[in-house]
């Protein structure tokens, strides 16, 4: 039985190669078509979402999808829009964190027939007062400043973590890094199967707009001390710093900790620095939200992931995810929180600047700006690896052996 097991993951590992070569053929293709823009930055975003879009429409066929089904995806795609294929890649990232979100609630919701069944008796239950109706009997009503907090199984994250695995055959679990080098610490595997094009991974954290970036933590040089930051091209900042190893219950989440203060001698300031300090004033009515989130989350470790060690290649690609906020049921389920007023700004890039130009005309739904990782091939019980793509226009770590240096240098141009 075993053999036969192994014989079609081999099969299949070799029918999911072919499609992966297509796929990166097609974008290959697509990155030197006349289509694209000629900005070098925005080539490259074209790029990832030309990918992601690939990627993700053939995930959401299911796996009985065949080879002529990757060829019409990859023909779509070469005719496809941008705005389009942005689209797309939303809907399909929207329709797998339902289904992830539906499946938590299965496992961590009280079962509500059960609990109506088992608290039938033959005289009224006692009425109680306004002041005690809150769930947990904690006699204060949910305001803004303590959102009500649900009831929830008492599981711990290693159950919650078991239970989703038997639901979506994949998991996420957390121990030594493979990476042969000093610094890689503990990495991100996944356990068991995902197809290609599989959400895997939320980026947790504290989401920073432009506008705020002044408030993270270690401004201005605020990876000194972080390896924790994000970006995405829009310039939405997520710091995973906050959100560790997560935790063992749900619960009101702001963000806050306290970071470590590496003291060192103050240097000059350049010119940059001290214009930037200049136009970032203080914002008024700036601060972290206060959310009820799911510390137990099995898949809010993308910040874990490790950049690829020489001849070793990804295998899984950052992909910008806009939840719509009106989903209130999904949203405990979102290991984000925004710094401040972040939904409601909006900003120009002007150069290295970025300059608040007023507020949202209200037309637009509310969106939390995240990041997900997407697989780029089929996993099995092995280690996520992410492109980094750090700046060639800065000193980069002795570790860090660039995938491909054209995309780091589109990515920062």
């Amino acid at each position: 039985m075993e053999r036969l097991e192994n014989r079609f993951w081999k099969s299949k590992r070799r029918k999911m190669a072919s499609l992966f070569n297509k796929f990166q053929q097609a974008v290959g293709v697509l990155a030197k078509s006349t289509t694209f823009a000629k900005n070098p930055r925005q080539l490259q975003f074209e790029a990832d979402i030309n990918k992601l879009f690939m990627y993700t429409s053939y995930n959401r066929l299911g796996r009985e999808a065949e080879e002529t089904d990757a060829e019409e995806i990859i023909e779509m795609a070469g005719k496809t829009s941008l705005s389009e294929q942005q689209k797309q890649v939303q809907e399909n990232i929207h329709y797998q964190v339902e289904n992830f979100c539906s499946l938590m609630d299965g496992i961590l919701l009280p079962d509500v027939s059960k609990k109506e069944s088992g608290s039938q008796s033959t005289s009224p239950p006692r009425r109680q007062s306004g002041l005690t109706f809150a769930i947990g009997g904690n006699n204060a009503f949910p305001t803004a400043d303590k959102p009500l907090v649900p009831e929830t199984k008492p599981l711990k994250l290693p159950e919650v973590s078991e239970r989703l695995m038997d639901q979506i055959g994949y998991t996420l679990e957390i121990k030594p890094s493979v990476i042969p080098h000093k610094d890689a610490g503990q990495g991100c595997f996944v356990k068991g199967e995902a197809d290609v094009g599989t959400v895997l991974a939320f980026y947790p954290g504290v989401i920073y707009s432009p506008a705020f970036y002044r408030y993270i933590p270690g401004y201005p040089k605020v990876d000194a001390q972080n390896s924790y930051l994000i970006t995405r091209y829009d310039g939405t900042v997520i710091n995973a710093q906050p959100w560790g190893l997560g935790g063992e219950t749900r619960e009101v989440w702001t963000g806050s900790y306290t970071p470590a203060v590496k003291t060192e001698s103050k240097t000059a300031e350049n010119g940059s620095e001290r214009l930037w300090k200049a136009l970032s004033k203080p914002l008024q009515g700036s601060g972290k939200a206060k959310e009820v989130l799911e510390r137990r989350n099995p898949l809010a470790f993308g910040h874990l992931a490790n950049h690829p060690a020489k001849e070793m290649t990804p295998n899984v690609m950052i992909c910008p995810y806009d939840f719509p906020l009106m989903n209130i049921e999904l949203r405990p389920y979102i290991p984000n929180v925004s710094f401040g007023d972040s939904g409601e700004v909006k900003m120009k890039r002007f150069g290295s600047f970025w300059f608040k130009t007023g507020g949202s005309n209200g037309l637009d739904a509310p969106v939390l700006k995240t990041l997900v990782l997407v697989a780029t091939r089929a996993l099995r019980d092995e280690e996520l690896l992410l492109n980094y793509r750090l700046s060639n226009s800065k000193r980069r770590p002795d570790w860090y052996t660039p995938v491909n240096e054209e995309e780091d240098r589109r990515r920062w141009s």
